[in-house]
């Protein structure tokens, strides 16, 4: 999780302080509230993708990052892909996020797996885009 703060830190243009940011705590990202995936490459942390759940709404998927050594190699799109799956095993017919327009790398993976730009559904000051998949799940 420090690796990913200071990295959003060096790329958002005012850095990034969790602090200001919409909250994803341990206790949110703990079942059943949430949880926490972390992925590993060659046993090192390589990559991590969080869920927010919600009785009655979308799942908010959180914390989405790999590491600089671990990409390419598709890790983003199998977390998002569990991330999606856990939320729909959750319920969730919706899933969303947030990103900041510097994730140029975050705004393509989201599109092409098939997520649409929606308008603002939340007051998150370091997002400039907000996105939304649905899951298919019956009614």
């Amino acid at each position: 999780m420090r690796a990913y703060f200071e990295e959003l830190s060096w790329r958002f243009d005012d850095g990034f302080d969790p602090a200001r940011s919409i909250s994803a705590d341990e206790e949110e990202l703990s079942p059943p509230a949430g949880l926490l995936l972390l992925a590993t490459l060659h046993g090192e942390p390589a990559g991590i993708g969080a869920l927010k759940f919600h009785d009655d709404g979308p799942s908010d998927i959180k914390r989405m990052w790999v590491a600089a050594a671990a990409r390419g190699l598709g890790l983003g799109r199998r977390l998002l892909a569990e991330l999606e799956a856990r939320a729909a095993g959750h319920g969730a017919r919706v899933v969303r996020l947030e990103t900041n327009r510097s994730l140029a790398e975050a705004i393509g993976l989201y599109g092409s797996a098939g997520y649409r730009e929606v308008p603002a559904f939340n007051d998150e000051p370091c997002a400039h885009h907000w996105f939304e998949k649905d899951l298919g799940q019956p009614v």
